[in-house]
């Protein structure tokens, strides 16, 4: 069974960007029930059809799978609107992959970052550029982001 445990944070400033070249993400929502999420995401050359079941504190079933880039720019069109679309940055720090997303869109302006772990008590130290943690915030996650997109906070 697919697990994730992850924290999410804000980002202070721009510096994660030294870090390299993003990559662009378009997913949308084919089911953004709060109890389970059906996501389809292209990322770069790249596609996959992502199921999540609800989460229990930092945790999550996750179950991940690649699809043909067509069938995903298919899938997109049946999609809950808005899409998400953004830059992924990932930023290697004291032994983790960062994952910093800035958003476009409907979410402009908005910049998170977020640490995948092995449990929920793993301990890491956080990047200078990392700021208020929102993992237990619902309002950051981005299926809730196409409901009430940040544009309108």
């Amino acid at each position: 069974m697919g697990k994730e445990t992850e924290r999410k944070f804000l980002v202070r400033n721009n510096d994660f960007k030294s870090q390299g070249k993003p990559v662009f993400i378009r997913q949308g929502y084919l089911n953004s029930d709060r109890e389970r999420v059906v996501r389809v995401r292209i990322m770069g050359r790249a596609a996959f059809l992502t199921v999540k079941g609800i989460s229990r504190g930092l945790t999550r079933k996750e179950f991940e799978y690649a699809i043909p880039v067509a069938d995903a720019g298919e899938l997109l069109g049946l999609c809950e609107k808005p899409l998400i679309e953004k830059d992924r940055y990932l930023v290697e720090y004291k032994g983790f992959t960062w994952a910093v997303d800035v958003f476009h869109g409907e979410n402009e302006g908005l910049v998170l970052a977020e640490i995948e772990l092995e449990s929920a008590g793993q301990s890491f130290e956080l990047p200078a550029w990392a700021g208020a943690e929102v993992s237990g915030d619902p309002k950051y996650f981005n299926a809730r982001l196409i409901k009430e997109p940040f544009k309108n906070w």
